[in-house]
């Protein structure tokens, strides 16, 4: 699975290790239906409430597209966990096949 770490400043690159072992873990048993993921880290300026990490995930599968899911929180840890398992979720739901249209016959 390739991995991609973003960030802006220099010293959040300190994350990049915590970031791919995440999505490696979260990806175990899917990496074969996404094989690339992007993460962004940024940290937002002026937020209220300390509320100021921002992360991006953004999971690539072949043939059907990618899901890009941001999260923002108090520290990167939740931040990209809470990322990392909307994206996830949101791949399952786009990769699901479509529910068979069932055929009701209402007898007259």
């Amino acid at each position: 699975m390739q991995i991609i770490f973003e960030s802006r400043e220099p010293w959040l690159e300190q994350l990049r290790n915590l970031a791919v072992r995440r999505v490696r873990q979260a990806m175990r048993h899917l990496a074969w239906l996404a094989p690339r993921a992007r993460v962004r880290v940024s940290d937002v300026q002026g937020a209220s409430d300390g509320i100021d990490k921002r992360c991006e995930v953004e999971l690539t599968a072949d043939g059907a597209g990618s899901v890009v899911i941001t999260s923002v929180a108090r520290d990167w840890g939740s931040a990209l966990q809470s990322a990392l398992a909307r994206a996830v979720r949101a791949l399952m739901l786009k990769l699901e096949p479509p529910p068979a249209s069932r055929h009701i016959r209402h007898q007259a």
